[in-house]
């Protein structure tokens, strides 16, 4: 039995069991912390909220980005482009018309937001389809380079001047420029519930936190409830992707992903599989892009600048490339410990330590180092400087990773090559199996 089936059969619930375990274990470790900071009720609400929306868009992500490493082999480092192209997109479909006098100078279509939301998934996987073409005849490295400069591509095509504004269907649209786009439309989650019919429930919904949060509890509970639907959002793309890993598509995927001359040789067109594959990967990218911020005020093209690829790379290569259930948990740990953990970190130390002061620079914080092996300065100094070391440190963890667990915390699982039962108890315990991602997730 692999590392990987040991834990999850320890696990009451399997993989699932595993999630939520984690999930239990980060979010008591927070509240915890939030105990020691001495946070109020408001606070820890915030934190929460704040802490389940990034674990939910880095599980999207990662989640995507394995239907194109994990399962296909597929080297995209562009994924920030499907991103940009998802909420931009989201943003001219459905914001309101152009109003001359108002804030924004550029409007949309005015189209309900579900409607954007869909547009932009599209779009995104026509820009893979775009990319996929002439690129999926590269491999390796050389597919990585085409898919980042896309993305690069995408970013300076939106801080251009020509495409700030423009006339789209006799309506007065465009991206903004180097000035981005003002997001004006109605407040998402409300045109969520109200598309629905739920708008008024979840009104009354809200109202009842007035008694834990008093003076307007709408902006914590809008926090937390969408921490919530971006966790079914996580479901759906789960399901999804364990379902076309299951599947013969994604079988086929997984031989092109060890060997595609092989895959070729049996008779299947490996070019077709793979657009296929590409493309509904970027759709989801495209989507997540849309989920991530679409509750922003505005968006500017240098948000999508290529470390948002980096930091989704490092997620998955955390959980474990060709695992679902890896992706998940590695969005999660990385989304709890390496981009939110460092600045509660120091949040805890400024509590626990107020009246320890940093040196104000790297040389006086090593000078008590090397004259009297003195670490407190450098300590201090390090926690101080955390949020601008962030990137070391995800590159310390990056490198260990590579050096001493490749396969990541779950890894990959043995899967029966057999699709259906065999009768014979004899050939059960002969069954061939291949190295190919997880089974049941």
């Amino acid at each position: 039995m692999s590392v990987r089936e040991d834990i999850s059969a320890r696990v009451p619930g399997g993989d699932t069991g595993l999630i939520l375990a984690s999930l239990v274990v980060i979010y008591i470790t927070y509240v915890l912390v939030g105990i020691g900071l001495g946070y109020s009720a408001r606070g820890q609400l915030n934190t929460i909220a704040v802490l389940t929306f990034y674990i939910a868009v880095f599980a999207m992500l990662a989640l995507a980005l394995n239907l194109h490493w994990g399962y296909t082999g597929l080297f995209n480092i562009g994924i920030v482009g499907f991103m940009s192209v998802g909420i931009y997109v989201m943003a001219l479909v459905s914001k309101p018309l152009y109003q001359p006098g108002g804030a924004s100078q550029v409007g949309g279509l005015g189209l309900p937001i579900v409607v954007g939301m869909l547009a932009g998934m599209v779009a995104a996987a026509v820009l893979g389809l775009i990319v996929a073409l002439p690129a999926l005849r590269l491999r390796a490295d050389y597919l990585a380079i085409v898919t980042i400069a896309m993305s690069e591509i995408v970013r300076f095509s939106f801080l251009s001047g020509e495409l700030a504004q423009f006339q789209l269907f006799g309506e007065r649209v465009g991206f903004g420029g180097g000035s981005g786009v003002i997001l004006n439309y109605t407040d998402p989650l409300m045109a969520f519930f109200d598309f629905f019919g739920l708008g008024d429930s979840y009104l009354g919904f809200v109202s009842a936190f007035e008694v834990i949060i008093p003076n307007n509890p709408k902006p914590v509970v809008d926090g937390l409830v969408y921490g919530v639907v971006l966790l079914i959002f996580v479901a759906i793309y789960y399901w999804l992707l364990k379902r076309t890993g299951e599947s013969p598509f994604g079988r086929v995927l997984k031989a092109i992903r060890e060997d595609e001359d092989v895959a070729n040789s049996l008779g299947k067109n490996t070019n077709r599989f793979k657009i296929k594959a590409f493309m509904l990967g970027c759709a989801l990218m495209g989507l997540a892009g849309v989920l991530w911020f679409m509750r922003s005020g505005a968006v500017t093209p240098n948000t999508f600048r290529p470390r948002l690829t980096f930091f989704v790379w490092i997620a998955l290569i955390i959980g474990g490339a060709g695992s679902n259930t890896g992706s998940v948990l590695g969005g999660a740990v990385f989304a709890a410990l390496l981009y939110q953990g460092p600045r509660y970190l120091k949040n805890l130390v400024d509590t626990v330590l107020p009246n320890a002061s940093a040196p104000s620079g790297f040389g006086p914080a090593i000078a008590p180092l090397i004259s009297n092996l003195n670490p407190a300065p450098l300590l201090f100094y390090t926690i101080d400087s955390i949020r601008q070391l962030q990137l070391v440190f995800m590159g310390l963890v990056l490198v260990w990773l590579m050096h001493n667990r490749p396969e990541g915390m779950l890894g990959h699982r043995k899967e029966t090559a057999s699709g259906i039962a065999l009768t014979s108890s004899r050939a059960r315990e002969t069954t061939a199996e291949t190295d190919g991602g997880e089974t049941d997730e």
